[in-house]
């Protein structure tokens, strides 16, 4: 009965990957004999070539728009078993490599091979359809060219959500030589290929205006890569960044019309830009850590109450986006506004560098010269005392590019040790993280959840409400609450548990899987499955 308290809280999304080879550069990369530019590069003006070519060094290209055969196969492979989200509103693409999917699963080795490959994919959904195409993502980002899908890194250091389904690859395998996936892929690549030529210009636009507001040196992207990958298998209304070991940044976007996801893709080109900024700086950003006590009870993701760069940099990239809005007409007060929702999340600094960029407009100097002043500038007992007095919002807008989050890693790896079996590891590894200081919500909440495992249901009612009582992520509060009610309900104490399906729906936490379990909850008491687990 108690084993029977099912679900799954997915792992952030935010991890390391592996780009395939490249189509199409967005700028052009210099030679180091000077001579002339590849032809397959498109040059996005004469001025802006001249400028590339007399920078110092070999500047590496900083931006790609490319397509990947690896992405292609793993979510088609999604498509095949089941992920059916946003089909109205997808490309037409999408709906007619499905066609081809249709036909290739008439042979009897293809369908066989689809039976044993959706049979895992259906074990592994983790909840909404956002959070399953998020860990096929960051799979197919670590993985290189079919048919083989070698993993470019080893296990150890692949992302955990990736991890959590790796053993999609030797199935997927399978199903691409049973299918000929890649006659299907070989087909339909002109269509990927105009997607390129379709996005080309909006893209290199954005990066060629971005790169002039922020009058950054080119040196400083040596080594560093920035991808976009246009998927258009996946759903249009669903958006994955990636950054991998601080020098490689993906984004990957499924096209439809004029939706490109555009202001997302910049977020994340924005973060490539100026996430170096904060190296070496240790000594400047330690001296912001008070102001972080008077964010705590901020909505924003709890990596930014724990790191000061984290903090930063992502208050200057949103004080950039409101000085730099897609309306350059948008009034002042508007910006303003943007401004004031930001601080509203816990995004104290933002009004600060928005201030400071009104005056760096105005100059000549880049934005690189410009930042170690500004962080010096910064008045800390004066962001401390407006923090202070924010009224903070219930909750925050979902993040574009979750924060790393080095100091979760027993976490992340205890949420890996419980989906694989090993509930005994995933509580070692939990109690270590909370002896650490690490993410002690998900501590919590996995501690909970192995509690069921063991039929312990008061260990799993403490862990749940310690859990709830440290949670600041909508979506573990609004669990736990669902995790509280179905103990009730089990324990015949009805109203108790329809108290807390009902604080579920209050958390902020709209996501279909979390409103559906809690109005199922509130309509009638939580009864185990008899004979197999429930999908959450």
């Amino acid at each position: 009965m108690c084993g029977a308290l099912v679900g799954h809280y997915p792992a952030p999304q935010l991890h390391i990957g592996y780009a395939p080879r490249k189509l199409k550069r967005l700028v052009p990369a210099a030679r180091n004999s000077g001579g002339p530019l590849s032809s397959s590069v498109r040059v996005l003006s004469l001025s802006l070539a001249l400028t590339l070519l007399t920078c110092a060094g070999a500047a590496q290209s900083r931006a790609t728009l490319d397509v990947s055969e690896t992405l292609f196969s793993f979510v088609s492979a999604m498509n095949v078993c089941g992920y059916d989200s946003e089909l109205r509103s997808s490309s037409a693409i999408r709906m007619e490599v499905r066609a081809d999917l249709v036909v290739a699963s008439e042979s009897p080795a293809t369908a066989f091979a689809a039976k044993e490959m959706c049979h895992f994919y259906q074990d592994h959904q983790v909840g909404d359809s956002a959070h399953d195409l998020a860990q096929y993502v960051s799979l197919a980002l670590n993985l290189g060219a079919p048919p083989d899908f070698a993993p470019k890194v080893h296990e150890a250091d692949m992302p955990p959500d990736s991890t959590f389904v790796l053993g999609f690859v030797p199935l997927v395998k399978t199903y691409y030589g049973a299918a000929n996936l890649h006659a299907i892929w070989l087909k339909r690549k002109p269509e990927y290929l105009a997607l390129i030529d379709r996005y080309h210009g909006p893209v290199a636009q954005m990066i060629t205006s971005t790169d002039n507001y922020l009058r950054m040196p080119m040196s400083g992207y040596a080594g560093r890569s920035f991808t976009v990958f246009l998927e258009p298998m996946a759903a249009p209304g669903q958006v994955n960044s990636r950054n991998y070991l601080q020098d490689n940044y993906y984004v990957v976007v499924s096209p439809a019309e004029n939706n490109l996801h555009m202001d997302a893709i910049r977020h994340t080109y924005l973060h490539f830009v100026l996430d170096p900024l904060v190296a070496k700086r240790a000594t400047s950003l330690d001296r912001l850590k008070p102001v972080l006590i008077a964010v705590q009870k901020a909505p924003m993701a709890e990596d930014y109450k724990l790191d000061p760069g984290l903090l930063v940099i992502e208050c200057l990239i949103r004080a950039i986006e409101a000085r730099t809005p897609a309306d350059p007409k948008l009034p002042e007060k508007d910006r303003l506004a943007m401004v004031q929702r930001d601080e509203a999340e816990g995004f104290v600094f933002t009004a600060f560098f928005y201030d400071q960029l009104k005056q760096f407009e105005k100059g000549d100097n880049g934005l690189q010269s410009a930042f170690p002043d500004w962080l010096h500038a910064i008045d800390v007992d004066h962001e401390k005392k407006l923090a202070n007095e924010i009224a903070y919002a219930p909750q925050a807008a979902p993040e574009v590019m979750r924060a790393a989050k080095p100091g979760s890693q027993r976490v992340d790896l205890a949420e890996r040790e419980l989906a694989s079996g090993n509930p005994a590891g995933a509580e070692k590894l939990a109690q270590e993280a909370l002896e650490s200081k690490q993410d002690p919500a998900r501590a919590y909440f996995v501690l909970a959840r192995v509690a069921t495992l063991g039929g312990n249901m008061q260990g799993a009612q403490e862990n749940f409400q310690k859990a709830l009582a440290a949670a600041q992520d909508p979506r573990i509060e609004a669990w736990c609450h669902i995790y509280l009610g179905r103990i009730l309900d089990l324990q015949d104490e009805r109203d108790g548990a329809v108290a807390q399906y009902k604080a579920a729906l209050n958390t902020g936490d709209i996501s279909p899987d979390t409103r559906s379990a809690a109005e199922r909850g509130i309509k009638q008491p939580y009864e185990p499955p008899g004979h197999k687990a429930e999908q959450h």
